[in-house]
């Protein structure tokens, strides 16, 4: 059995936390590890580890990001597999091991998402159609947005050594980032039958913190065609994602009165049109 190390970064969650960990204890695959990166809590989530789940690898940062957070569990982590879970969603019960048994039937694959269940505010709530999942080469559908979710992921320790670990100068969008360096280079196998449960809703989401999560991405976009290993179908599509967004920024900024802002995203968008 290949051993599987699972990364939790947690900020002041101890509650939503335990229900996490509980879902990894369900697991009916059991040769993990757990890895909890505390990024500065101030709440009792030392104390409700301590109490509740001794065996748990705990370690203790100040707050530095929920990328740094994941990169000091990479450097923590022994598995042959890497497995992520946010500390506010949930596994459901065969999660690990119908991707382990997918991914050795398929060799050739070296990263596995799956289909999630989404509630919000107790209630179940359907994904929109820009939310839908594939497998295969899906470096297209990842540039939009977001086309993974962390949760979902078992991805093999080699992948990183190649494509290095997240941005930790990115506050947010570091999955998008991350994804679109890993589907340039490797196709993703898809388990259409939902293995997560995500909830939203709560006001610590990243998505809430932040306004205009576009703009990360956009500097992840920056990033990947700057980078010169995208094949020229993949570099043109991400040029014209590219430009996309910055358009869209650069009309909020007129519209906004800000001149400086609307310039910074025109000229953004001016340095690709001849790349």
């Amino acid at each position: 059995m290949s051993l599987v190390s699972i990364i939790i970064p947690t900020f002041n969650r101890s509650k939503l936390l335990k229900r996490a960990l509980e879902s990894i204890y369900k697991q009916s695959y059991s040769e993990y590890e757990i890895i909890v990166i505390d990024d500065g809590s101030t709440d009792k989530t030392a104390e409700m580890i301590s109490a509740l789940f001794a065996d748990v690898n705990y370690i203790y940062q100040s707050n530095s990001g929920v990328s740094a957070a994941r990169n000091k569990g990479l450097e923590q982590a022994k598995g042959e597999w890497l497995a992520f879970l946010d500390s506010d969603d949930e596994w459901l019960p065969q999660k690990l091991e119908k991707q382990l048994d997918e991914l050795k039937s398929m060799a050739e694959y070296k990263i596995c998402h799956t289909e999630e269940l989404w509630m919000r505010n107790g209630i179940r709530v359907n994904q929109m159609k820009k939310h839908k999942k594939a497998g295969g080469w899906i470096f297209p559908q990842c540039l939009p947005l977001c086309a993974m979710s962390p949760s979902s992921i078992l991805i093999n320790q080699s992948v990183f050594d190649d494509i290095g670990d997240f941005d930790a100068q990115l506050p947010a969008c570091e999955d998008y980032d991350l994804w679109l360096r890993i589907t340039a280079k490797y196709p993703v196998l898809y388990i259409e039958e939902p293995q997560i449960i995500k909830y939203g809703g709560h006001e610590d989401q990243l998505s809430k913190k932040y306004w205009g999560m576009d703009r990360f991405r956009i500097q992840a976009l920056q990033k990947i065609i700057s980078a010169n290993y995208l094949t020229e179908d993949y570099r043109l599509l991400a040029i014209a994602m590219l430009q996309k967004k910055c358009s869209i920024f650069q009309q909020g900024a007129f519209k906004r009165g800000k001149a400086d802002e609307a310039q910074h995203y025109q000229q953004i968008a001016e340095q690709f049109l001849s790349v």
